[in-house]
């Protein structure tokens, strides 16, 4: 007796622009390197370029636009009616450009991933490139982290590294970092959608295991 095929996961898209990332994870769905389906691809901004690689892909596409003098938690209730309708399994994170309200994290609690360019917890938030070259690093990198409350403070599960070389400038350190995150945020969205990864008690784990503060390593 053959065993059931699992239900590909649901995945809903998050971006703001270029949508880089997005891609490198339409390619791995559409190569089976990743079973899953992306359902939907969301925007805040109308010209977001990674609109228009959705729909390349026949992905269906939103935008949810902010409105002039909206809080952030009436754009967050707008935007979760958009995702609702979905059901997604997974909601990633790629490049959106607003800060999430808890009320909004907390429904798709452990099921909300992000990359953020810096090694965590080194810089939160913006200008994580130009950070790390004024503070003289000498390595840099990014992290693949689930969603929680706290700006850029859930739990990671994976880091890429990079070097800083004296003649860097945040252009160039930034296009370094970048090629490390088309790697690795596909590879993260597969360990989810196989079942491996989980979010508990505030921690990431991945076959069961609790990864360290920094995240997968071997």
């Amino acid at each position: 007796m053959t065993a059931e095929p699992l239900s590909k996961y649901r995945i809903t898209v998050l971006i703001s622009g270029n949508g880089s990332n997005l891609q490198a994870i339409i390619d791995s769905v559409q190569t089976d390197f990743i079973n899953a389906s992306i359902n939907l691809v969301v925007s805040n901004k109308t010209d977001a370029f990674g609109l228009q690689r959705a729909e390349n892909a026949n992905i269906s596409t939103c935008v949810v636009k902010p409105i002039a003098s909206e809080d952030r938690l009436t754009y967050d209730r707008r935007l979760l009616k958009a995702l609702v309708n979905e059901k997604p399994d997974l909601i990633v994170l790629a490049g959106f450009m607003r800060i999430l309200s808890a009320e909004l994290i907390e429904q798709y609690h452990g099921k909300m991933l992000n990359i953020h360019p810096s090694l965590l917890p080194k810089y939160r938030g913006l200008n994580t490139h130009q950070r790390a070259i004024d503070a003289k690093d000498e390595e840099h990198g990014c992290s693949i982290h689930f969603v929680t409350p706290e700006l850029d403070g859930g739990p990671v599960i994976l880091q890429s590294k990079v070097p800083v070389f004296e003649d860097d400038d945040a252009a160039t350190l930034a296009e370094r970092v970048r090629t490390q995150e088309l790697q690795t945020y596909p590879l993260v969205v597969k360990w989810f959608c196989e079942g491996r990864l989980k979010m508990m008690d505030n921690k990431a784990y991945l076959d069961d295991k609790e990864l360290p503060e920094n995240g997968y390593a071997a």
